[in-house]
């Protein structure tokens, strides 16, 4: 890989950040102040880059902008709708950006030379949250620890579980416990688009999530530790309609592994399905996708070893409202997504590369994750098959939900160079309404709530 750029955060330095293995200790309380002024409460860097690309963080967009009329459930309007494109990236100019770009990007350019493009626009630092949530992200600073094993995290509740991470898994901890609110739903399609542009139901149906881990006024242990819960209901395909999915995950998911639950109509009955995790396909992504691949990277770190290569400037897919406002038509176009309706912006991300342990089993032997440092979501992804070669990339789009606030994942693509498809995930677009925000009653994420609607 590409020589990083590497920062220095306040006096613990890049050193200390790039320690292999489980770091037990939380940081010290001296150390924990840096998040009140030379660091964002979520722990990034405060101040922009030293030639003035990518600005201060300001605050990030913490409310409904002026000027725009929102209503609970509407699709978002783009606040940053009169932005100019600064300048575009083709396969033409390809070199002299190279080094902001990760090598699934790269590779996209390479591939489809003809078609395939990146409009830069200013840099803009939305990313939010509500003050209890900076609270306990800087109560979590000094005493959030990994477990023994450092595959699992304990004693952090409500807030960025390690601002000032030491290390590759606390980087991924931070991705899994990122701020998305404390519930939601919304009904999302998924499928597959081939190389001529046909796009393909594989999935579609209401989606209800609940974030246990950031419910407001909770402690660390809470719900046992678990900390996203999700019941899916397919309405699309016709073959799939019916099927009825509940998962719930953990902090310390080798000790308290995956619990998911499914109802599938020619069955008639519910079932244990262990098997909805790691490197199993998931169909919803038409093969092209695993079921670990849902966010860039969801579930338990144990089949890889970890890594912290540094922070870099990448060019990364950032407040991506008129994507998500196109029609599909405009959306998903041949071989990649249409370059007309994508943003990009120039962000510095941490950079995280998992290795598949010896004796241990997986599709990718290699995966490089891309996570921005303000909102902590993974936003890039290079997968490598069982040769080495990169297989997959994807890319996650985001957007400020400045009704929450908060800044999460929107709709996502998997690009496979293989096949010269991608599958897509959680498109929004041609729907009447987008993301609802409010409380969802425990018992929706349990198997007796599958029995129950499997029966209807």
């Amino acid at each position: 890989m590409k020589k990083l750029h590497r920062f220095k955060i306040g006096t613990l330095g890049l050193a200390a950040m790039l320690v292999v293995g489980a770091a037990q200790a939380a940081v010290s309380p001296a150390d924990a102040e840096k998040l009140k002024n030379e660091l964002t409460p979520f722990g990034a860097e405060r101040a922009g880059n030293a030639d003035g690309t990518i600005p201060a963080w300001e605050g990030g967009l913490t409310g409904v902008p002026e000027g725009i009329d929102y209503k609970p459930g509407d699709f978002l309007q783009d606040p940053f709708a009169d932005d100019k494109v600064l300048y575009s990236i083709t396969a033409a100019n390809l070199d002299q950006y190279k080094d902001k770009l990760n090598p699934g990007q790269v590779e996209m350019f390479k591939k489809y030379p003809d078609t395939y493009r990146i409009d830069v626009y200013p840099t803009r630092r939305t990313a939010a949250a509500p003050e209890w949530v900076y609270e306990n992200t800087f109560k979590n600073a000094t005493r959030t620890k990994l477990t023994e094993d450092g595959l699992g995290m304990e004693g952090g509740y409500g807030g960025t579980p390690f601002p000032i991470p030491q290390n590759a898994e606390e980087v991924v901890y931070n991705h899994i416990g990122r701020w998305k609110g404390e519930a939601s739903w919304a009904t999302v399609t998924a499928g597959l688009v081939l190389d001529d542009g046909t796009f393909s139901v594989a999935g579609g149906g209401l989606t209800y999530e609940k974030f246990p881990y950031h419910l407001k006024g909770g402690k660390p242990g809470d719900n046992d530790g678990d900390v996203w819960w999700i019941y899916q209901s397919m309405v699309t395909p016709k073959r799939r309609k019916g099927e009825l999915l509940v998962v719930r995950d953990n902090m310390n998911p080798t000790k308290n592994e995956r619990k998911a639950w499914q109802y599938l109509p020619g069955q008639r009955r519910v079932r244990r399905a262990p098997t909805i995790a790691y490197d199993t396909p998931n169909p919803s992504g038409a093969g092209l996708n695993t079921y670990d691949d849902a966010n860039l990277f969801n579930g338990a770190l144990d089949r890889y070893d970890w890594k912290l290569l540094g922070k870099q400037e990448v060019y990364i897919p950032y407040n991506s409202y008129k994507a998500e406002l196109a029609t599909i038509k405009e959306y998903l176009t041949p071989y990649h997504r249409n370059p007309d309706v994508m943003r990009w912006e120039l962000h510095r991300v941490w950079v995280v590369e998992a290795t598949l342990k010896e004796g241990k089993r997986h599709t990718y032997s290699k995966r490089t994750l891309y996570i921005d440092e303000d909102s902590w979501l993974c936003v890039l992804t290079d997968r490598y098959d069982g040769k080495g070669n990169l297989w997959r990339t994807g890319v996650q789009n985001g957007v400020n939900y400045y009704n929450l606030p908060g800044y999460r994942e929107a709709s996502r693509a998997d690009y496979d160079f293989q096949s010269s498809s991608y599958a897509v995930n959680a498109i929004f677009n041609e729907q009447s309404k987008f993301v609802f925000f409010g409380d969802v009653d425990d018992s929706m994420f349990t198997p007796e709530t599958l029995r129950r609607k499997g029966r209807r």
